[in-house]
């Protein structure tokens, strides 16, 4: 049962729930650059980023070695770039992401959100020498 602010109870921490709606956050967060939102429920297996970049803002070249990530554009329109041959993104591209792939995102004149999902980083430990 939630609590009174509606978190979930021990007893509904496995049950399936509506987190947000996206395009709201975005929308809502549209003067905001960054992650505007994460998937921050304890037990998890997963991470999620709602995340916006301004207009004509930029997301310098990368790569991520571990991790494949998933890609869906919720508002405004960009670019993905990839080895010389940019793709357009806009509203519902949905985009994978392999690990060890190099890409770049631009976002176009009214910037764009987006939403990324990955396996769960292991948390860092401390080793014995």
């Amino acid at each position: 049962m939630a609590d009174s602010e509606g978190r979930p109870g021990a007893d509904d921490a496995a049950l399936p729930r509506i987190l947000g709606n996206t395009v709201s956050i975005a929308e809502t967060g549209s003067e905001s650059t960054g992650a505007l939102w994460r998937l921050a429920e304890p037990g998890r297996q997963l991470d999620a980023n709602l995340v916006r970049v301004p207009a004509h803002g930029h997301i310098d070249a990368h790569a991520e070695p571990d991790l494949d990530v998933l890609l869906l554009v919720v508002t405004g329109e960009g670019t993905l770039g990839r080895a010389g041959r940019p793709q357009e993104l806009e509203p519902g591209s949905l985009v994978w992401l392999p690990h060890g792939s190099v890409r770049s995102l631009t976002a176009g004149e009214n910037g764009m959100a987006y939403v990324t999902v990955h396996r769960r980083r292991p948390g860092m430990q401390i080793g014995r020498r």
